[in-house]
């Protein structure tokens, strides 16, 4: 069994950044991201992977934050949703968002947004019900859905 005191070295890229720590082994990805490198916009929900406010991208792909280890990402590149929502597609949700107040407490965006980033890497436009079925492991206790959905649906170009 690992005692909490033995470290281990952890380097990866986050947002075009190579970064190096000494962590415990059992450290999440979300936690290295928040608290080791002060990087806030990934949120902490329900830590069992369910409701989709950690997630991230790693190597490309959305993955929970909560249910990742810091050491399984090392080696990687690791994109968070301060780093998405500067690059076009990113700030394109981000409009759209605002724009169809797919949001209230805010606290589920990270997660939406970077789910849709990615969502949005492969495809030119979403039908609605393509859009709800891909965004279906995201959760939002306030805002029914409608909103994020023809935020994501306006911004893969579609109407």
């Amino acid at each position: 069994m690992t005692s909490s005191k033995e470290l281990v070295e952890v380097v990866m890229t986050v947002n075009q950044t190579e970064v190096t720590r000494t962590v415990e082994p059992r450290l999440t990805l979300a936690d290295f991201i928040r608290d080791e490198l002060d990087l806030t916009g990934t949120k902490l929900g329900c830590e069992h992977g369910v409701c989709g406010a950690c997630t991230v991208l790693l190597e490309g792909e959305p993955v929970r934050s909560c249910c990742t280890l810091a050491v399984q990402a090392a080696g990687g590149t690791v994109q968070t949703v301060e780093e998405l929502c500067r690059l076009p597609r990113g700030a394109r949700l981000r409009e759209s968002f605002k724009k169809h107040h797919a949001l209230q407490c805010g606290f589920c965006t990270p997660g939406f947004l970077v789910t849709s980033y990615e969502l949005l890497e492969d495809r030119d436009e979403l039908t609605v019900e393509e859009a709800r079925r891909e965004l279906s492991g995201n959760i939002c206790r306030c805002t029914g859905y409608q909103g994020i959905v023809a935020a994501v649906v306006e911004a893969s170009g579609a109407d």
